[in-house]
């Protein structure tokens, strides 16, 4: 039978957090004693290491370290031990990772490329529950301009205003347009609406002088873009 160890200290050296992290560097370390170190404390009854575990397997549907992108601060907080402050450092932690796995990309800044938007935007989206829709506004060298949100929607569809499109398109001086959003079910296959949407905005600006350059759907870990599909 397993020993329970009620608190880090108990544990042998190779098995606590900070040490292994101290002696072999934190790619040694386990998703859960990744995430103790983060807690620092635990409870009366389980230690950081055990509360961390109890958090990964918290969700009822995406285990692991991958479910903690699926958590809202209400779920954090039904595990006992977890307060506003543990729950809002795990929050603000996996916020963090996003943007450095968009600051990590953004060294090659090339908005003309599908593959460059996919890399910048997959982590931060890939992860939603809900349709988000942005538009990027670029000037003339495909340098991003801006990024304004524009919808949220269910976990189906999201409602997109043509006329707010352009609107902020003519608010920031935009040369080019690209349209993105994620599908939660992870399959990035443009839906009817999709295709509608895009051909209403395509067409407004050719009309208006604003070209609509691509609309891309983010999956999870994949991507389409309607331009290299030939779907625009």
């Amino acid at each position: 039978m397993e020993k329970r160890f009620k608190t880090m200290k108990e544990r042998p050296a190779t098995e606590r957090p900070y040490e292994k992290c101290l002696e072999y560097g934190p790619e040694s370390l386990s998703d859960g004693e990744l995430l103790a170190v983060i807690l620092r404390s635990g409870t009366r009854e389980c230690s950081a290491l055990e509360l961390a575990w109890k958090i990964l397997e918290k969700h009822p549907v995406y285990k692991g370290i991958a479910g903690l992108y699926h958590m809202k601060i209400g779920m954090l907080k039904e595990i006992p031990g977890i307060g506003n402050v543990k729950a809002i450092e795990i929050l603000c932690i996996l916020e963090l990772s996003k943007r450095l796995s968009r600051a990590s990309v953004a060294r090659e800044a090339d908005f003309s490329s599908p593959d460059y938007i996919a890399a910048y935007y997959m982590e931060s989206m890939r992860h939603l529950e809900e349709e988000r829709v942005l538009l990027l506004l670029l000037d003339g060298k495909h340098h991003l301009m801006k990024e304004v949100f524009l919808s949220q929607g269910t976990a189906n569809s999201a409602y997109v205003s043509v006329k707010s499109i352009f609107i902020e398109a003519f608010r920031y001086e935009a040369v080019h347009l690209i349209l993105l959003h994620n599908h939660p079910s992870g399959c990035p296959d443009p839906s009817r609406e999709d295709l509608v949407l895009t051909r209403k905005i395509r067409e407004a600006g050719e009309l208006l002088g604003i070209p609509l350059t691509d609309h891309i759907i983010i999956g999870d870990r994949c991507f389409t873009s309607l331009r290299e599909q030939k779907m625009m």
